[in-house]
C-alpha cells in the first residue's frame, strides 16, 4: 500500500471532520456569500487547523474566488485543496543526512510515541541500505533503554546503551565511537522526554550537540520533534516551545489514524515554518512514512 492509500485510510476521521463539513457547507450556501465563508472558517477551526490558519486560508480562498470568478462548489473545493497543498509544500521535508555518520536527535515529551518512531525510522533507513545505530540517550526514564533495545531488535540495527541515570552525553560519545568503528551511516539518538524546564532541556541538548560537533565536526545534526496528533492544538504549542528552547528541524506526527485532529499539520507548517517529515498512521513497522504534502492534502478531501 502506497503513501496515498495509507494516508487516506489514516485520515478517515480528519477527512470526516473536514471534507464532510466542506461538502455540507457547499450544498447549503449558494451563491458563495459571506455566510458561506464564515461557516467554512468555523469548519476548518473545528478540524484543528487553528483560528489564525483557518482565517488566512479562508481569506485567500475568498480572494481567489473573486479573481477567478468561481461560483461552482467543486471549483471552490479544488481551490481550497490547492491552498492547503501550497502551505504544506512551503518547507523541505527531506532528512538532512550529510556526513558519515549523520546524526538524528529525537526529542519530545513522554507518551507521544518517541521510542516507537525511532525504531520505525531506523527500519526505514535500513531498508534504504543504510547502516543505523541507536543511542539510548534517555537515561532518566525507567525502562526507556529497554524499550529502545526491543525496537532496535525489531528493526535489526545496533544499539548503544548505559545504565539508568547515566550521563546522556556519555551514551552519545560511546555511540559515536561505536558508529565510527562499525562504519555506521546514521546515529539516531533518543533524548529525555520532558519540557518542564526549558533551561535543563537546553543545557542537556547543548552538551550532546557539543560532543557531536567535537567528535563529528563535518556531520549534520537533524533534530526531529515527535508529536501526538491526538493532542491537537496542544501539539502546536509543544512544537512552539521546543523550537524556542532548542530548535527543531522537522516534525514526526504520530497517531494520525486515531484522531480527527489531523488538521494540525497545516497549522504547524503555516505558523511555525517547521516541516512535517514523517507521519504515523498505524501500528505496523512501515506505518510511519515520509510526508508527502500533495497526497496529504488530496487525502483530506
Amino acid at each position: 500500500m502506497g503513501f496515498f492509500d495509507k494516508i487516506k485510510a489514516g485520515l478517515a476521521k480528519t477527512r470526516e471532520a473536514v471534507a464532510n463539513s466542506v461538502d455540507s457547507i457547499i450544498k447549503t450556501f449558494t451563491p458563495l456569500d459571506e455566510d458561506f465563508f464564515d461557516e467554512l472558517e468555523e469548519a476548518l477551526i473545528m478540524a484543528d487547523l487553528g483560528g489564525e490558519t483557518s482565517m488566512a486560508i479562508v481569506d485567500e480562498l475568498r480572494l481567489r474566488a473573486k479573481e477567478k470568478k468561481i461560483r461552482d462548489g467543486e471549483e471552490i473545493r479544488a481551490e481550497l485543496q490547492a491552498i492547503i497543498t501550497e502551505i504544506l509544500t512551503a518547507q523541505d521535508t527531506s532528512l538532512k543526512l550529510s556526513g558519515k555518520p549523520a546524526v538524528i536527535l529525537v526529542i519530545g515529551v513522554n507518551g507521544v510515541g518517541k521510542t516507537t518512531s525511532i525504531g520505525k525510522i531506523a527500519a526505514s533507513l535500513k531498508a534504504e541500505g543504510k547502516k543505523v545505530l541507536l543511542a539510548a540517550g534517555d537515561t532518566f526514564r525507567a525502562a526507556a533503554a529497554d524499550q529502545l533495545e526491543i525496537w532496535a531488535g525489531r528493526a535489526g540495527v545496533d544499539i548503544v546503551r548505559h545504565d539508568e541515570g547515566t550521563d546522556p552525553g556519555a551514551v552519545v560519545f560511546d555511540a559515536i565511537q561505536a558508529a565510527k568503528a562499525r562504519g555506521a551511516d546514521v546515529i539516531i539518538c533518543d533524548t529525555a522526554g520532558r519540557l518542564h524546564n526549558k533551561q535543563n532541556l537546553m543545557s542537556e541538548l547543548s552538551k550532546i550537540s557539543k560532543i557531536i560537533d567535537r567528535e563529528l565536526p563535518n556531520t549534520t545534526i537533524e533534530k526531529l520533534l515527535v508529536l501526538d496528533a491526538a493532542t491537537g492544538q496542544n501539539a502546536v504549542e509543544q512544537a512552539r516551545q521546543f523550537s524556542s528552547a532548542c530548535g527543531v528541524d522537522g516534525i514526526v506526527l504520530t497517531k494520525l489514524d486515531g484522531t480527527a485532529k489531523g488538521g494540525i499539520v497545516v497549522s504547524i507548517c503555516r505558523n511555525l515554518k517547521i516541516p512535517v517529515k514523517f507521519v504515523g498512521v498505524g501500528e505496523g513497522m512501515d506505518d510511519l512514512m515520509p510526508f508527502n504534502a500533495e497526497d496529504f492534502a488530496k487525502a483530506l478531501f
